[in-house]
């Protein structure tokens, strides 16, 4: 077989892959084992396909330690369709949504829901380019809410939420697109979480929500208005099912669930994630030639987002980084700069790769 160069995947979404489930993907792609069909060919009403999908929610559930009062959902249409869904589904007449404005997602997810119904920002930090994640004293929550959600780690700006916002007693709704599965999750401490697949669980195509049972009986309350592709209670009740799902998307999230547990689970894969981003926020901080975006105590381990002195620097920085083999560092165009998404399945050899890069080109150019 010949060897495949491959380059050093910083890009944000979709991302790097870990190279078993590239593998084995490619092994079972023309026929899945014992089947004689691809898995892009396979009927999702036959047993074959049930039985991924089966394997893949059982698998969520061991990784999040998911509470039996959950279901897990496979569904469609991204983290922005979810936007427009929880409020369909869980914000009824009369009742009011807060949200926690931390960046460019949790300001669209905001624009969405107030569309759908009454939204309040209980807190937001725009007024500082989005560089923290507001204190707990700073939220301004509404008695009885209908839930509150938050944005756990902001790919765009580089932040994340250290721990969870104390919310009382209301349902807390968690974007987790760019870190679910990075690091432990208390799932009980959620209503609703969701996350588009291809940050850290697979391909482009999946999304994965995890769904209080009190909160479907929200959703099948709306069921006689809400669009039927849109509704929580539907899926839940036809097992993710009720149309095509993602066939591809879900067995290859099914592959990186299997891989995440071989590799300890979650507590064993933030260990990593903290070595990786630790080493890369080291050399950001070293000299002052580069400079972190990110309040220090806000820092994802997802996205590190960091600037140079001039715009012409950074531009000289991205080609040079990318003839190296280092690809995927442009930051994003809403904010500029670098970004580095070194998520689960980026290998720990390619951070000390960016890592001697920058201190040659600090060498040069500083």
């Amino acid at each position: 077989m010949t060897t495949v160069h491959r380059v050093h995947n910083f890009a944000a979404g979709p991302a790097v892959l870990p190279m078993p489930v590239l593998e084995e993907i490619q092994r079972d792609l023309i026929a899945l084992p014992g089947i004689g069909m691809s898995i892009l060919e396979i009927s999702h009403r036959s047993k074959t396909f049930e039985s991924i999908l089966k394997q893949a929610d059982a698998d969520i559930r061991t990784l999040g330690n998911v509470p039996s009062n959950y279901q897990v959902l496979f569904l469609q249409g991204g983290a922005s369709t979810q936007f427009s869904m929880v409020p369909m589904n869980l914000l009824a007449a009369g009742s009011t949504a807060d949200y926690i404005d931390t960046g460019s997602w949790a300001e669209k997810a905001i624009k969405e829901a107030k569309k759908v119904g009454a939204v309040s920002v209980a807190a937001t930090t725009k007024a500082d380019n989005y560089a923290r994640i507001p204190a707990q004293s700073e939220l301004k929550l509404t008695p009885g809410a209908a839930y509150v959600h938050i944005t756990s780690n902001n790919t765009i700006e580089g932040t994340e939420w250290k721990t969870l916002p104390d919310v009382g007693g209301a349902p807390l709704v968690n974007d987790t697109s760019s870190d679910m599965f990075s690091r432990p999750i208390d799932v009980a401490r959620h209503a609703l979480i969701y996350a588009g697949a291809q940050k850290n669980m697979g391909p482009a195509g999946v999304t994965v929500v995890i769904i209080r049972d009190d909160m479907l009986q929200r959703s099948a309350e709306k069921k006689p208005t809400l669009p039927t592709m849109l509704n929580y209670a539907v899926h839940a009740e036809n097992t993710s099912l009720y149309n095509t799902p993602p066939a591809f998307a879900v067995y290859a999230l099914g592959l990186v669930m299997k891989w995440l547990i071989a590799q300890g689970g979650l507590a064993a894969i933030v260990k990593v994630n903290e070595r990786k981003a630790a080493k890369l926020y080291a050399e950001i901080d070293r000299s002052g030639f580069y400079r972190g975006t990110a309040h220090k105590e806000s820092r994802s381990l997802m996205n590190v987002t960091f600037r140079l002195a001039t715009e012409e620097l950074e531009s000289a920085f991205v080609k040079e980084a990318t003839a190296a083999g280092l690809d995927g560092l442009k930051g994003h165009r809403a904010v500029g700069g670098m970004r580095a998404s070194i998520y689960n399945a980026f290998p720990e050899a390619g951070v000390d790769a960016l890592v001697s890069f920058m201190k040659e080109f600090e060498r040069k150019r500083g």
